[in-house]
């Protein structure tokens, strides 16, 4: 009977070390394009399909579509944006139809694959700024990860030894 369990512990082990394949594909995708090339670049970058991610700044539900203002970062290997490097620029990202933006919250990461429609002049508080503006084919709300500090594991893993009388 034991024998039957380690090739089934071999397969559970094997499971959960596997990396998880990117959501999005990337063909037909410029890679190279940032929302700062995109602004600076104007009407080249207009049609571009881009692979952009980053923390959710603001959103508005205007009459057919949402408007996010996101402030864009590098994407992980899983295309999740990676908050500890440098920001890249914000950009609009507009979904048509409605998004709860109570679920599209300050503060949310998501990554989107859309195309720059244009860029237009917008403001960050007293200083005027230059947005791409992303039409959205897809996305991905990510959900919050967990601090390493002070939370505890999911799994457990222990060891005891049994005394008996």
């Amino acid at each position: 009977m034991p024998r039957c369990f380690l090739p089934l512990l071999c397969v559970l082990l094997l499971v959960g070390c596997a990396t998880s394949k990117p959501r999005f594909e990337t063909a037909g995708v410029n890679l190279g394009m940032t929302p700062q090339a995109a602004a600076s670049e104007g009407d080249k970058a207009r049609a571009q399909e881009v692979l952009w991610g980053g923390v959710i700044v603001a959103g508005s539900n205007l009459a057919d579509a949402t408007q996010l203002e996101i402030l864009a970062y590098p994407l992980d290997d899983r295309q999740r944006p990676d908050t500890a490097r440098r920001p890249l620029g914000r950009f609009l990202a507009v979904a048509a139809g409605y998004l709860e933006t109570a679920d599209y919250a300050q503060g949310r990461l998501i990554t989107i694959r859309g195309t720059v429609r244009e860029t237009v002049i917008g403001r960050i508080g007293e200083a005027s700024y230059t947005y791409p503006v992303v039409d959205i084919a897809d996305r991905q709300l990510w959900q919050p990860e967990a601090s390493s500090r002070g939370v505890q594991p999911r799994v457990n893993f222990g060891f005891g030894v049994m005394i008996g009388r």
